[in-house]
């Protein structure tokens, strides 16, 4: 028997994965298609879709009043878009083939009878005799429908689907009982990418589908589920739901970075025969790993922003300057953000989905920055590392704040405040990259305060230091942002932080005062710099 294995390519399968119990979603899907309604799956790309509709045919054969079909349009290649023959031609051979193991001489006696169908209500004739043959409730799942997008042959197909819907109630008419597309957009989405724009951009074919408003991405429980089949299988131990929780903290369920996470502790980070057991560390290790792979799910993110310079500055607002956007999904910018699986649905605020995507995102924009040559320091050694270790070796924070009040003082001191306060975060960043130079990694957590505040966690060494990052607005709010910081420490267990005040308002007749300064609140010592 082959090892399983944790996958993050293509569907996954239960004798060859490591999966989450899906029983709940696959139950709440059953409910739907049991009334006869006809819905659409979007979402985002490596969102466990196909597995979703693989396990849930599975789950139909079982049932004797069902007769599920399966098929996909990532078979249909171009030419089978050319016209209304070449589409029918390639829609059957993908239904031939998924119908030649059927077990049911009447119907594979049918499919196999020669027949040439010119025009889609043609097919539409066919398809009724079919259903009428099969004589059960049919289930029709089409996956990557996205690959006709642009295309209206597609549409014309589904309008066909949509008038035998409305007349399946008529006395001798046989049609699907229920219909389930699975894609990145919406049908309304491909809708729009081809209609003209005198049109009327909201009549679509597909208006008999019902919301599918089920929630895709994994839960902690449901990730514990999987942690808890693979050690029984290979005896290693951890604590399950503590390790699924840290999981679902970082990638707010997203199935893709689950289960990578997983499969890099499992296939780098604890490789081997003799497998160690799982801890809270390994998980931040394979995050690590992870941001500084290149993998098609991440170069999809970039992409989709590169492409879309709305949606790149709006996400630019949202990551770096703190801005906050309410959340309407009928909004198109923030609609495509969801699409892309860039923005997360249910909350009152527009939000990167995970904190996997903001740290990802903010490195991009991190390395642009840098390249686009705004930071530039020859006259600053600030990034060779072992400049900031102390002398038993462990990391010196202090002077790494120090370094870059020097280095803000030398290089950004006749930059004006607008300047500075849209991109002085940023700085920061490309800053601390390269003393951390993949020995240490960081994280950013944007705090809703008056102060715009950021939170910057860095792990170098198995020990964390966090760093805020905020604008000077005044003594009053100065304190209230120390003690929010000092209970942000206690929550994390941490004794020590670190703040950067970036102050435009405080200046002398001799230019701008940096200082530094020891702050002591609530048992917790700050070391605060001025810049």
């Amino acid at each position: 028997m082959m090892k399983k294995f944790f996958n993050d390519t293509g569907a996954c399968f239960p004798e060859e994965h490591y999966m989450v119990d899906i029983s709940n979603k696959i139950k709440r899907m059953f409910e739907m298609l049991d009334r006869g309604n006809y819905f659409v799956i979007n979402r985002p790309r490596q969102y466990g879709k196909t597995t979703l509709i693989g396990i849930l045919n599975r789950f139909l054969k079982s049932q004797n009043d069902f007769f599920p079909i399966k098929i996909s349009f990532e078979g249909i290649g171009a030419d089978g878009f050319q016209d209304s023959l070449s589409f029918i031609e390639a829609f059957l051979s993908e239904l031939k083939n998924n119908l030649k193991t059927a077990g049911n001489n009447n119907i594979i006696k049918f499919i196999n009878t020669n027949i040439s169908l010119k025009r889609i209500d043609e097919l539409g004739i066919w398809l009724s005799e079919l259903i009428r043959i099969i004589g059960k409730k049919t289930v029709l799942m089409i996956d990557e429908v996205d690959k006709s997008s642009n295309n209206q042959l597609f549409l014309d197909f589904l309008g066909m689907l949509r008038n035998k819907y409305l007349k399946r109630r008529e006395e001798g008419e046989y049609t699907f009982y229920s219909v389930i597309l699975a894609g990145v957009h919406d049908v309304k989405n491909l809708k729009l990418k081809i209609r003209q724009e005198s049109d009327t951009k909201f009549n679509s074919p597909w208006n008999i589908a019902v919301n599918f408003n089920l929630d895709l991405s994994f839960e902690p429980i449901e990730i514990s589920s999987m942690l808890k089949h693979y050690t029984e299988e290979t005896g290693i131990k951890m604590d399950i739901d503590a390790i699924a929780a840290s999981i679902f903290y970082y990638t707010s369920g997203y199935p893709f970075l689950v289960s990578k996470i997983c499969k890099i502790i499992d296939e780098e980070i604890l490789p081997g025969g003799n497998k160690d057991n799982w801890t809270q560390n390994d998980v931040e290790k394979a995050i690590n790993l992870l941001l500084k792979e290149k993998n098609t799910n991440f170069e999809n993110l970039v992409k989709n922003l590169e492409n879309n310079k709305d949606l790149y500055d709006l996400v630019r607002k949202i990551t770096l300057s703190d801005e906050k956007f309410g959340f309407n999904v009928l909004d198109p910018l923030i609609d495509k953000g969801i699409i892309y699986g860039i923005f997360k649905t249910g909350g009152p605020l527009v939000e990167i989905h995970n904190r996997i995507y903001k740290e990802l995102i903010l490195d991009y924009m991190t390395s642009i920055f840098k390249r686009e040559a705004i930071l530039k320091s020859p006259s600053i050694n600030y990034s060779l590392e072992f400049s900031y270790l102390k002398e038993d070796g462990t990391f010196d924070f202090e002077k790494v704040l120090l370094k870059f009040q020097e280095f803000m003082k030398k290089e950004y001191s006749s930059r004006d405040e607008e300047f500075l306060e849209r991109h002085g975060r940023l700085i920061f960043l490309a800053f601390l990259k390269p003393i951390l130079n993949g020995k240490g990694y960081d994280f950013k957590e944007a705090q809703a305060s008056e102060e715009k505040r950021m939170d910057v966690i860095v792990t170098y060494d198995n020990k964390k230091f966090i760093i805020e990052l905020k604008i000077w607005r005044g003594q009053k709010l100065h304190e209230k942002g120390i003690l929010q910081l000092t209970d942000y420490l206690e929550s994390q267990g941490m004794d020590t932080g670190y703040l950067i005040i970036f102050d435009f308002i405080g200046k002398t007749k001799k230019g701008k005062i940096y200082k530094k300064k020891h702050i002591n609140a609530n048992g917790k010592v700050i070391f605060a710099v001025w810049v």
